[in-house]
């Protein structure tokens, strides 16, 4: 790897982001969504899950988006991320893959990688003539990195090149991450944030492993992705800053009851850090989980927001399903798409098994 840019990153900002969403391919249509507030799951055609709801990205047909090379065993969710990406970075401009590919780097959360091809390979194991009877293009698809690393060939994207998993806290934990690549100096801009596939497969894990406190489906799937660069690199190649990174926290509870401490001291330290007062915050984007632990979230935002404030607010598992590893992720897309310029935006996560996040964005450039 080769960095033109060794010095430490200083403001970082999101300077270009996409998404493959229920509502369809690319930024404009899941802002578009996102402002009509229409839901974005439908019924199933054919349910073979415990669902029959769920929000599918529409008409994601893997070879009609992506041609037929390469794709004869890529998996949905690999396609997903590969696609998205591939929207980043034709609107992004100059600087980027085509350009300094060795200074890009890939930061993609998921939960599993793709539960359909875990399952598949191994029941083909189990259940052909013989257990080598199994199809060896396929096996790629079982690791969790197959969609971060087929991203980066398929964009040449030679940089830094990680997989995160952390429930629904992982798309903030690959944005923080990947503030962290850009602090040390190990490559100059980031495609960061969190991708899943809806299969019945999948739906079958979430129904049967979901804690009696978290509310069944419907699910949903998807990709959101952003460019996270400095300031300084995202003028020189002409680019407008979506939002600017003002901090993050991570806290762990141990028991339920812990969720909402966790919650009010994430957000504390949080704005402390951002240098920022509850009363200057004007976006809310929390999980919208619901249950137990959504009812404990919101009531913990309720006590350290008492003001009122006359904020507003977003919550968008109800539009588009619960998208598990991904929900982070598509929590930032509806904060740099429902934020107004300067507005100061917290998003938070809570997964159940004993993390949350908190991040603070200020929409634009930072003022």
């Amino acid at each position: 790897m080769t960095t033109s840019t060794a010095a430490p990153a200083g403001t970082l900002v999101v300077s270009g982001w996409s998404a493959a969403s229920p509502y369809g391919l690319g930024a404009d249509a899941f802002t578009a969504g996102l402002a009509a507030g229409d839901p974005a799951t439908h019924p199933l055609p054919d349910p073979a899950g415990p669902y029959d709801r769920a929000g599918i990205v529409p008409g994601f047909d893997i070879r009609a988006v992506l041609g037929r090379k390469g794709t004869r065993a890529m998996d949905r969710a690999t396609a997903l991320a590969v696609a998205t990406a591939g929207l980043l970075l034709d609107s992004a401009g100059p600087g980027l893959a085509q350009d300094l590919p060795d200074d890009i780097g890939m930061v993609l959360g998921t939960g599993h990688g793709s539960v359909q091809s875990i399952m598949d390979f191994t029941r083909s194991s189990l259940t052909a003539e013989k257990p080598i009877h199994v199809d060896p293009a396929h096996f790629p698809n079982t690791v969790m990195n197959k969609a971060a690393g087929q991203s980066a060939i398929w964009h040449r994207l030679r940089g830094p090149n990680t997989t995160v998993a952390g429930g629904a806290v992982t798309g903030l934990l690959a944005l923080n991450y990947a503030a962290r690549l850009l602090r040390q100096g190990h490559c100059e801009a980031v495609l960061c944030g969190a991708v899943e596939e809806f299969s019945a497969e999948r739906a079958w894990l979430e129904y049967r492993g979901r804690a009696p406190h978290r509310p069944a489906g419907p699910l949903g799937e998807g990709c959101a992705l952003f460019l996270l660069e400095s300031a300084a690199r995202a003028r020189a190649y002409g680019r407008t800053a979506v939002a600017t990174v003002r901090g993050a926290r991570f806290i762990a509870f141990s028991e339920p009851e812990g969720t909402g401490p966790a919650v009010v001291r994430a957000v504390t330290e949080v704005l402390k850090e951002a240098d920022v007062r509850p009363e200057d915050v004007r976006l809310l984007v929390p999980s919208d989980c619901g249950g137990v632990l959504g009812g404990r979230e919101e009531s913990a935002l309720a006590g350290v927001f008492a003001d009122g404030g006359g904020r507003r607010s977003v919550r968008l598992r109800r539009l588009i399903g619960d998208t598990s590893a991904a929900s982070s992720a598509f929590q930032l897309a509806a904060a740099v798409s429902a934020a107004r310029p300067g507005e100061l935006v917290l998003v938070t996560s809570v997964d159940p098994d004993g993390q949350v996040g908190a991040t603070v964005l200020e929409a634009g450039g930072a003022s």
